[in-house]
C-alpha cells in the first residue's frame, strides 16, 4: 500500500501550466515542482514573467523551463508543447491556468452586456474557452502515448453561478467546465482524467487595492462563509491534488475552492 505523501507526488511526469507567470498559476508551478515534476513547464504570455518564475523554481531545486505564447493561438500552443516534448518528454499534467480578458487583464469598468459590441467579447472567449481547447488539443495525444494524463482547468464561480458585469466571462468559464466533462468521457479510457477548479476571490494587488478600507473589506468578505479571500495556494493545493495519483479516480468534475462564496448542491 503506498503512503499518503507518495500518492500525491508526480516524479517523471511533465507539467505544464499556462498563465503561470503570476498569482495562481505561479503557486501551481512551484508545488508541482516540490512534487517532484520531471520538468515544469512555466507559460505566459509575457516571456520576462515566464523566466521569472522559472528561474525560481530552478532556485529551489527543481526543473522549470519558460515557454511563452499566447493560448489563443493553437499554432502557438502546439509548437511550445512539442518544443516541450523535446526538451523533457511529452506533457503529462496540464493546467489550463490562463484566464481572464488575455494579457490586457480585467477592467473593473465593465459595461452591461447589452453596452458591448461583438468585438468586445473575443478577447474572453479566445483565453477563457479558446485556449483551453489549444491546450487539450494539443498535450492528449502525448498523454495517449503515455497512458496516463491529467488534465485540471481553472474556472470560475462566475461559470457556475453568474456575474452580471462579466456575462461573456461567465459564459466561458461555463463553456470551459462543459467541454472538460465531454472531454473526460473521451479520454478515460487511456487513463486520462480531466477536471475543473472553480475560484472565487484570490488576493491579487487589484483585489488588494479594492479592500483598501474596512468598509470595503467588509464589503467583499461579507458573501464568504470563510472570512479571508484566497490566496494563490489555496488554489494551487487543490490543483495539486487533482493533478496527482490520488484523484486517479476522479474525473469530469468541477471543485469550488471559494471560502463559500457559492455553494455546491
Amino acid at each position: 500500500m503506498k503512503r499518503p505523501n507518495d500518492i500525491v507526488r508526480l516524479d517523471g511526469r511533465v507539467a505544464l501550466v499556462t498563465g503561470a507567470g503570476q498569482g495562481v498559476g505561479r503557486a501551481a508551478a512551484h508545488m508541482l515542482a516540490g512534487a517532484g515534476a520531471a520538468c515544469v513547464v512555466v507559460n505566459d504570455y509575457f516571456p520576462d514573467r515566464a523566466r521569472r518564475v522559472a528561474a525560481e523554481i530552478e532556485a529551489d531545486g527543481g526543473r522549470a523551463i519558460a515557454l511563452a505564447c499566447d493560448v489563443g493561438d493553437p499554432g502557438a500552443v502546439r509548437s511550445m508543447v512539442e518544443e516541450a516534448r523535446s526538451i523533457a518528454g511529452p506533457v503529462a499534467v496540464l493546467v489550463n491556468n490562463a484566464g481572464n480578458a488575455g494579457p490586457g487583464g480585467i477592467s473593473e469598468t465593465l459595461p452591461a452586456f447589452w453596452e458591448t459590441r461583438p468585438e468586445d467579447w473575443d478577447a474572453w472567449i479566445r483565453t477563457n474557452f479558446n485556449g483551453v481547447l489549444n491546450a487539450c488539443h494539443a498535450v492528449v495525444p502525448g498523454m495517449i502515448e503515455l497512458g496516463w494524463g491529467r488534465i485540471v482547468t481553472v474556472i470560475s464561480d462566475a461559470g457556475r453561478v453568474g456575474e452580471p458585469h462579466y456575462a461573456v466571462y461567465s459564459g466561458a468559464k461555463a463553456g470551459a467546465a462543459g467541454f472538460m466533462r465531454a472531454l473526460a468521457k473521451g479520454v478515460g479510457r487511456h487513463g486520462i482524467t480531466a477536471n475543473c477548479v472553480a475560484l472565487s476571490a484570490i488576493m491579487t494587488p487589484g483585489l488588494a487595492a479594492r479592500m483598501a478600507t474596512e468598509e470595503q473589506r467588509r464589503k467583499v468578505l461579507s458573501r464568504y462563509v470563510v472570512k479571508r479571500v484566497g490566496d494563490p495556494e489555496d488554489a494551487a493545493a487543490m490543483i495539486m491534488f487533482l493533478a496527482s495519483e490520488a484523484a486517479g479516480w476522479i474525473t469530469a468534475q468541477t471543485y469550488p475552492v471559494n471560502g463559500g462564496y457559492a455553494v455546491s448542491q
